[in-house]
């Protein structure tokens, strides 16, 4: 008995304890929510309560061993106002930021209430006197996150009930990177980890979760997060307002990482061609490395079309892609005149090798062959900007570096060159190229070298190649090597410098050659024919030549100063004259005579004739050929009166002239003088470059050059043959919203027009047009969201690029313009969101336009849209596209085109 009364104080005691935790209890509230009746009975446990080293309330951790059914770890709270203890309902409250883990699982609420009999927990959010909302619960369980605004957790069980939940999944988004595909659900049940249940929801990619723009209304799903949403009756709704695009069940997938799938279609009419299903196909993971992907058009009139592309990259290793276009086009029926048939086809292969992955050998490939007609024929809409493509070149190689002294080089390479417009096709398969660094023998390796003899250098290089001259019908088939043509050279050049008279440079040298090659032929009369036939011999041959050369050269400064006080301070005139001598003998013991005996006509050929690297020097050659380079740069007094030193401004890049006079020749020994320049005006913004031919001799009635000045033939000094200007011009907005305050451009944003061919074809500069997809958006890389409105009116931004070419001919005195042509492109973001472009082109010789292209692109948050027209030309056409940014959801699209008006 007396045991019973110290064991009932002590509970009592406990109790008090207990009760005297609570920490204003006070302004703790109850959660308002009703327990709803579990069909299984939970077994009863123990909470084992551990106190949080951060928590703000003194926790007591009970000490009673776990009752069969409880929990198998430690559950810790915390909370900023207040935790109490009913013993009497058998729950703890906690108030305001109230935390609670228990093995990997997270809630985070305004306020919680744990049934530790029940083993239940529910999470729900704050109401202010307001009547607003705050603290939604937070609920993570390993790498899955649901915010809803109040849930029901057993741990026992695992299961949950959540209301309003929202929640992110990473879904695949292929070469834009990740995304995310919002889900949200009024009723969702949690059966275990991996698989819930959800009653009335949302699926969009919107950012604005609250007030989507656009959704997918699902009524009943089943959601296994980071895999697969599969949905009944499901709904596009946009802006709340339902739309018809339906479907009875649904599938989403939501994998992290790529998953093999059906790539959908595009549908339309094609008024030439009939009913199509465009770029319908599969994707394909192989592995981490390497996918695959096939896609192709089918139309009603039999024309169909296959592409497939594969896309490969390991780190620190190599990337590349390949792709293959084939297109079976059919026009009109048969039976009809105007039936036709024809294939086009294109291959590109790109492989690049990591610089880290072999120091000393590389592997590189670019390969971009193609029908000739293909970019104009093609079936597809971001083709259309290349059909001003007139030249495809591939090449493929491989190299090696020998490091130790002397470093060798070898290479193998196969290349290809093909004209789309004459169909002429140029391959080597291969060309074998080798050489060996410059040697000093005179000389020590390191230190600096001095004197003639020290500075005597030598090199030595071997180029071997097969070389291929065909057409687009024999290209990739045997008749293709009919015309084979197989050679090598071995090169040995060796030259000195020294200084003359200390400002004169001199150079020395001279060139070893021996040609080897495995055609020759040889001439012969024939009686049958009465001619001079020519008979192809097989097998190896070879000749050597060798030849001298000599050349002087200085530099010229010329300052003229103007005073500190002016704007321009001073010019600086630099002048590089050299004037070089070269002297090759005549080896025209390789040259045999063979006469016609039906005219008499003697005829002196080489057997080394049409052989890949040239035939022997017949005559001697000796010659001095002059060129003087000229720069002009200015001092410019800084607007910035801090600036301690004036500006260096270049106002002529380059002024080149360059002519020889043959010694050897019995007349017309003088050359053609050729000037070219070229310099960058208004902040490097205008490119200018330019240049001319200037004959010294005149002409006969018939167009030929005579030996006579054109000065003493009554005319000037030199008739001007040709000439040639070409100026580019860029121009943006931020040119003029860069500027500091004195109002200097941002040296940062200068204007390079250096390089315009893009890898493909092509220009990157878009004066050709953009060879886009209209599938991928104009705005995926910048977030409209971010930009303030009210700002945009007064910065609205813009570029325009201009190109003028002008080429005058006057060979013959007949002063024509062969070629004066001037093209633009430019875009105007009118808005955030809406963006406008244009490229084309004017001749003023044709006096007509050149391919016109007009671009739309607005963006629609969630959606973009796409309008390209071509209004006139051969290749007259509009494509229109509207559909959702996200890849996940990419098939959710309409687009419509016209008929391209194209020929062969």
């Amino acid at each position: 008995m007396q045991s019973n009364k110290h064991l009932l104080l002590s509970l009592g005691l406990m109790l008090l304890c207990l009760v005297g935790l609570r920490a204003q209890e006070d302004r703790s509230v109850v959660l308002p929510i009703m327990p709803v009746g579990d069909t299984l009975q939970a077994p009863d446990f123990t909470v084992l309560m551990q106190q949080d080293s951060i928590s703000e309330t003194a926790v007591q951790q009970d000490t009673l061993p776990p009752a069969s059914g409880a929990l198998t770890d430690q559950v810790r709270y915390k909370a900023k106002d207040s935790i109490r203890m009913s013993q009497r309902e058998q729950r703890i409250y906690l108030y305001n930021e109230a935390e609670i883990y228990y093995q990997d699982i997270e809630l985070k609420a305004g306020v919680i209430v744990l049934d530790y009999v029940k083993n239940e927990v529910y999470a729900g959010r704050l109401k202010d006197t307001l009547g607003n909302y705050s603290q939604l619960p937070f609920f993570k369980q390993g790498s899955q996150e649901v915010t809803p605004d109040s849930i029901r957790f057993n741990f026992d069980t695992e299961k949950a009930i959540i209301w309003n939940s929202r929640t992110e999944q990473q879904a695949n988004a292929g070469a834009l990177g990740s995304e995310a595909m919002k889900v949200y659900a009024e009723r969702t049940k949690k059966e275990n980890d991996s698989v819930y249940f959800m009653s009335e929801g949302k699926l969009t990619t919107s950012k604005d979760t609250i007030n989507p723009d656009y959704y997918i209304r699902i009524r009943k799903a089943k959601f296994v997060p980071g895999k697969k949403v599969i949905a009944g009756y499901s709904n596009l709704y946009i802006a709340d307002v339902p739309t018809p695009i339906a479907l009875p069940f649904a599938y989403f997938p939501l994998g992290v990482g790529r998953t093999a799938g059906v790539l959908i279609p595009t549908f339309g009419n094609d008024p030439q061609r009939g009913y199509f299903l465009q770029n319908a196909g599969y994707y394909l993971p192989i592995s981490d490395y390497v996918d695959l992907s096939f896609n192709g058009d089918i139309y009603t009139n039999g024309s169909y079309g296959f592409r497939a592309q594969s896309v490969y990259a390991k780190r620190y290793a190599f990337r590349g892609n390949v792709n293959f276009n084939f297109e079976n086009l059919i026009t009109s029926q048969k039976g009809f005149s105007d039936y036709a048939r024809n294939t086009i086809y294109r291959i590109q292969i790109s492989h690049n090798q990591d610089p880290k992955a072999s120091p000393n050998s590389r592997f590189s490939a670019s390969v971009n062959i193609a029908s000739s007609q293909f970019y104009r024929n093609s079936l597809l809409q971001q083709n259309l900007p290349n059909t001003q493509v007139n030249n495809l070149n591939s090449s493929i190689s491989y190299s090696k570096t020998f490091p130790a002294y002397p470093r060798v080089n070898v290479s193998l390479t196969a290349t290809h060159s093909q004209n789309t417009n004459t169909e002429a096709v140029n391959v080597t398969l291969p060309t074998v190229q080798g050489s060996m660094e410059r040697i000093f023998p005179f000389a020590k390796r390191e230190g600096i070298k001095k004197g003639v003899i020290q500075n005597i250098n030598l090199q030595y290089d071997f180029n071997g190649q097969n070389s291929i001259t065909t057409n687009m019908d024999d290209f990739l088939t045997g008749a293709m090597f009919d015309n084979a043509r197989l050679g090598a050279r071995h090169r040995i050049p060796i030259s000195t410098n020294f200084k003359l008279f200390k400002y004169i440079s001199a150079t020395l040298g001279g060139s070893y050659e021996d040609i080897w090659t495995w055609d020759t032929s040889q001439r012969r009369f024939d009686e049958e024919s009465q001619t001079i036939v020519r008979d192809t011999i097989d097998g190896f041959d070879r000749f050597n030549q060798y030849s001298l050369n000599a050349g002087l050269g200085t530099t010229l400064y010329g300052t003229f100063n103007f005073g500190e006080d002016k704007k321009i301070q001073a010019l600086r005139h630099t002048m590089r004259p050299s004037i070089n001598y070269g002297w090759a003998p005549s080896f025209d013991q390789f040259y045999e005579e063979v006469v016609n005996e039906a005219t008499g006509e003697e005829i002196f050929y080489t057997r080394f004739e049409n052989t890949l690297f040239g035939t022997p020097r017949q005559t001697q050659s000796s010659s001095l050929s002059f060129t003087l380079a000229n720069t002009l740069e200015a001092k410019v007094r800084d607007k910035d009166s801090t600036a301690t030193e004036p500006k260096k401004v270049m106002f002529l890049n380059s002024l080149n002239l360059s002519t020889s006079y043959n010694l050897e020749a019995d007349s017309l020994k003088l050359s053609p003088v050729n000037l070219t320049g070229g310099t960058d005006l208004f902040d490097r913004k205008l490119r200018v470059n330019f240049g001319a031919s200037l004959d010294p001799y005149a002409i006969d009635n018939n167009g030929r050059r005579i030996n006579t000045f054109n000065i003493d033939a009554g005319g000037g000094l030199f008739r001007l043959t040709s000439a040639r200007l070409n100026l580019t011009y860029s121009l943006r907005s931020s040119d003029f919203q860069n500027k500091d305050q004195d109002g200097q451009v941002d040296p940062d944003n200068p204007y390079d027009g250096d390089t315009y061919v893009a890898a493909g074809g092509g220009r990157t500069d878009g004066l050709f047009g953009s060879a886009r997809d209209l599938n991928q958006g104009a705005f995926d890389d910048r977030d409209p969201d971010d930009v303030q409105n009210p700002s945009w009116s007064s910065k609205i931004p813009w570029n325009l690029n201009l190109t003028y070419a002008l080429n005058y001919t006057n060979v013959n005195r007949e002063g024509r313009i062969s070629n004066n042509v001037l093209m633009f492109s430019g875009d105007i973001e009118l808005s955030p969101r809406w963006k406008v472009g244009i490229n084309s082109s004017y001749d003023f010789v044709l006096k007509g336009f050149g391919i016109t292209n007009l671009r739309f692109d607005r963006d629609l948050k969630s959606f973009k849209l796409n309008f390209d027209w071509s209004p006139f030309g051969r290749f007259e056409r509009w494509y229109f596209f509207i559909g959702i940014k996200a890849s996940i959801l990419k098939d959710l699209k309409w687009e419509n085109r016209s008929q391209p008006n194209n020929f062969n």
